[in-house]
């Protein structure tokens, strides 16, 4: 649990007022607030900096301006719900990749209970949801970042598709934090891992998103799409003070990405 200053501060970051009440539509804007703020990216993994998924998370978000990937805005998020007075639990999934479904607990995501109804509820996934997603519901729930749809549940798994695509499949079990832990040192140390392949920041945004990858810089606004490539050090520390809200006293390294690695899409 964070302090009710930490929380405030955490509101203030995110551009939203503590609600009078944990009720859904409250979390709603809560959750869409965060995803449109808070970048997808991966830049402590390339800085040589250490990733977390306790507290201190909340203190890269709410001091620093950073973001971070699943196993930490995720989590963050969450200590911020549940000081708010939601109920939250962590679940894992597992990411469906081009040759498959990934190994289990490769993805971090919370449920959170509102007035006995269940909500899946993910800032950390590049191609989350803005909003909550009614669990046990195999209805077309729409998004403003898509149709989505939970797939029959199966053996306590059930598949979350995004405009008919397989995103990953939930396991409907609750977890806790320290379970991931053996996931985070793959993703941390392996070369194989797709967050070693690329140095990432992206960011959806109301007209669109914005991403820069390696130096590659990518803006997409309603269908048109601009990509621009930075030339030095400058433009690339001045891209990421312009388009996500922070600076930073270095670059990250430049990965050495595997033969017939894909690393992750992010545009």
């Amino acid at each position: 649990m964070i302090s009710d200053v930490l929380a405030t501060a955490y509101l203030a970051r995110i551009g939203a007022s503590r609600p009078a009440r944990p009720d859904l539509a409250a979390l709603a804007e809560l959750t869409e607030r965060h995803v449109l703020t808070v970048p997808f990216e991966n830049l402590d993994y390339h800085l040589d900096q250490p990733v977390h998924m306790d507290e201190r998370v909340v203190e890269k978000i709410v001091h620093q301006g950073r973001g971070g990937a699943c196993y930490e805005v995720n989590p963050a998020f969450g200590f911020l719900l549940q000081a708010l007075g939601y109920q939250v639990e962590i679940l894992s999934a597992r990411v469906r990749r081009p040759d498959g479904l990934g190994a289990p607990l490769g993805h971090l995501a919370l449920r959170v209970t509102v007035a006995g109804s269940a909500y899946l509820v993910d800032v950390g996934f590049r191609r989350n949801p803005r909003r909550p997603l009614l669990l046990g519901s195999e209805a077309v729930q729409y998004d403003p970042d898509g149709a989505f749809r939970f797939g029959p549940e199966s053996q306590g798994e059930f598949d979350l598709l995004r405009d008919g695509e397989p995103l990953y499949r939930v396991d409907g079990r609750a977890r806790e934090l320290a379970e991931f832990r053996p996931s985070l040192w793959w993703f941390r140390t392996c070369p194989d891992s797709p967050f070693l392949q690329d140095v990432f920041c992206s960011l959806p945004t109301v007209e669109g998103r914005v991403t820069l990858k390696g130096r590659t810089l990518t803006r997409r606004v309603h269908d048109e799409v601009l990509v621009e490539h930075l030339t030095d050090d400058t433009e690339v520390f001045e891209a990421y003070a312009k388009h996500f809200g922070f600076t930073l006293d270095r670059l990250p390294a430049e990965p050495v990405r595997p033969e017939g690695s894909t690393g992750i899409a992010v545009e």
